[in-house]
């Protein structure tokens, strides 16, 4: 798939996602500052939330409303998305800021509403969020704009998952991919089980990523080995700035290690390749390989005591000896020298 210029697949190094979510902490001022730093750490794109705490859930207070355990304890579904919200008139603005700064930027939309906003800022591609993957509706309404799509699978089973590529594919999506997701905050890595990126690719056929809420970035790293193509990761500018997602995002310096380790792991999986590399050139002399240790005239018989395995390795391999010892020399040769096929009557008959 493609999103903008940016090819997002096997071959192509990973697509890093900046996910802002919450952690503009209701300051619009904050938001741009994100978007300018997120700039600065080498990720392909930002992405925001799109929603009003009205499009996603009820203002009400009863006991299925409340949140019980974890970081949002003992408040209403109404009050967090009340705050975490990213305002829609903020949308154009950072849409324009991120622009500017080279940096693409998309959402996740959460209503139908939110895709038409979307689609009158041009979003150049669209991400479902795990909650909202068995939102087949909503699917099937952000294929039919025919923008790339991302869907995260986090608490979706394969059978959810298969239904949500179906509608995507039904409302006219041809370019999608999944991230493996762990919709814990923060989530432990043990839960993420990488080997599941493997047998999605091979059961979906679809380009396959990773959204990673572990506290570090070793899972997103080793996500890399096993194909992932994208990596979204949440990112703050103070993971102690109080906000509800701050205590599980990257700061600045973090995100930028995790795009250059990314990109250095997948570059480190390249090809099978048994062959020298550049790298190794220089160290040719640290092999062992055979040299004369006396001098020879042409038509001598190379004895046992003429020819030694030792370093440098310009000679020929040790594993030779047996059939140099008893050959007669094509030429004069000079004690410490390599001795090479050349040297020697017949060559070796490999």
């Amino acid at each position: 798939m493609k999103i903008g210029q940016r090819k997002i697949g096997i071959g192509h190094s990973p697509y890093v996602i900046c996910e802002m979510s919450a952690n503009h902490n209701g300051d619009l001022s904050k938001a741009l500052e994100i978007i300018t730093k997120a700039a600065m750490t080498g990720a392909d794109a930002v992405k925001l939330q799109t929603y009003r705490p009205d499009t996603i859930t009820l203002d009400a207070n009863t006991p299925d409303f409340q949140i019980e355990g974890g970081l949002w304890d003992g408040r209403t579904l109404y009050d967090l998305y009340e705050e975490a919200h990213t305002p829609w008139d903020w949308h154009r603005p950072l849409f324009d800021h991120a622009r500017k700064l080279g940096l693409t930027v998309f959402s996740s939309p959460f209503d139908t509403t939110a895709v038409d906003l979307l689609e009158d800022l041009n979003a150049p591609a669209y991400k479902v969020a795990s909650f909202e993957v068995i939102d087949l509706p909503l699917i099937r309404y952000i294929a039919a704009t025919g923008k790339p799509m991302i869907m995260s699978t986090g608490m979706a089973d394969d059978v959810e998952i298969a239904e949500a590529v179906e509608a995507a594919h039904e409302g006219g999506c041809t370019e999608l991919a999944l991230l493996h997701c762990v919709s814990g905050y923060p989530a432990p890595a043990a839960d993420y089980n990488l080997a599941t990126i493997l047998d999605m690719a091979a059961r979906f056929g679809l380009p396959v990523g990773l959204s990673d809420h572990t506290i570090d970035n070793t899972t997103a790293i080793a996500s890399v080995a096993l194909g992932a193509s994208i990596i979204e990761k949440h990112f703050t500018l103070d993971r102690d700035g109080g906000g509800p997602d701050d205590s599980f995002s990257l700061e600045p310096a973090e995100f930028t290690a995790l795009c250059t380790s990314v990109r250095t792991a997948w570059e480190a999986m390249g090809k099978v390749d048994y062959g020298r590399k550049p790298s190794e050139k220089a160290n040719v002399k640290f092999r062992r390989s055979l040299y004369f240790v006396k001098d020879l005239a042409k038509g001598d018989v190379v004895t046992a005591d003429a020819v030694r395995s030792v370093r440098p390795g310009y000679g020929l391999p040790p594993k030779h000896i047996d059939a140099v010892i008893g050959r007669r020399t094509a030429r004069d040769v000079v004690r410490n020298t390599a001795c090479t096929e050349d040297a020697l009557e017949g060559g070796i008959g490999r």
